[in-house]
């Protein structure tokens, strides 16, 4: 007889809960009418929501996997939010922070482990590896549609839709059909085996060529930027607000 599987069980990390009160921190900074304090909310509230995404990016993956079949992610903590079951710190969480900061691209951040031989079917592992992403989207259109039907002051509004740009980019990127990044990860079980195999021998590098070749080649970037905005502004985004989110980020560094 199988084993009795024990009940979902999914009990919120302090950690997270701390994360999103730094958000909300940051937001409520962005309605001091100071530029020192709109600044460094705006700075705040991105780089905590973000990481609040990374949680929410990689519990989909978790989930769904638990969903699927591959009950182990609940001994792994994956269940609990907490990002430090998902991060490297160093690689995965401090070094995309910093992306984001200099740059405004979301690297791929942390990883959950999947047992793959555990899941049903090759269409259980492709749902496995679109979750993440369609979180990112998910969350985009909850911050889009809530700025317009809430409407916030001009200073929170902007960071909020800014950090849902953010959103909509990674789901962008992690779509990739690129070894290491979710898109392939939907593609990939119905590739030939030796496809496969040679894919997993660059997938640790292919995400970071990637991200180097979008800032270095100027029209990739650009290309990027203007389809992840066309997305955000049909999910309730709004590009003006933006524009100005990006501008309050962008003066922390000059």
């Amino acid at each position: 007889m199988a084993p009795r599987v024990s009940r979902l069980r999914s009990p919120v990390s302090p950690i997270f809960l701390v994360l999103v009160a730094l958000a909300v921190a940051g937001g409520a900074l962005t309605l001091v009418p100071a530029s020192g304090a709109i600044i460094g909310g705006t700075v705040l509230l991105v780089l905590a929501g973000w990481a609040v995404s990374l949680c929410l990016h990689e519990f989909s993956h978790a989930l769904t996997a638990d969903r699927c079949g591959d009950h182990s992610v609940r001994a792994l903590g994956y269940l609990t939010l907490d990002i430090r079951r998902y991060a490297n710190i160093g690689l995965t969480l401090v070094l995309p922070l910093l992306f984001l900061l200099i740059g405004g691209i979301p690297l791929p951040g942390g990883a959950v482990w999947i047992q793959r031989a555990s899941l049903r079917s090759r269409a259980a592992i492709s749902a496995v590896s679109a979750a993440g992403p369609l979180a990112n989207l998910a969350l985009a259109a909850v911050i889009g549609i809530g700025v317009v039907l809430t409407t916030p002051p001009l200073p929170l509004a902007a960071a909020l839709s800014f950090l849902g740009l953010i959103q909509v980019l990674t789901f962008v990127l992690n779509l990739l059909p690129i070894p290491g990044l979710d898109g392939w990860g939907v593609i990939d079980p119905y590739l030939p085996r030796t496809t496969r195999a040679s894919a997993a021998r660059i997938a640790p590098y292919a995400p970071f060529v990637v991200i180097l070749a979008l800032f270095l080649f100027r029209p990739a970037g650009e290309l990027l930027a203007e389809a992840s905005a066309s997305l955000y502004s049909l999910v309730g985004g709004d590009r003006d607000l933006v524009v100005q989110g990006n501008i309050q980020f962008a003066r922390l560094l000059g």
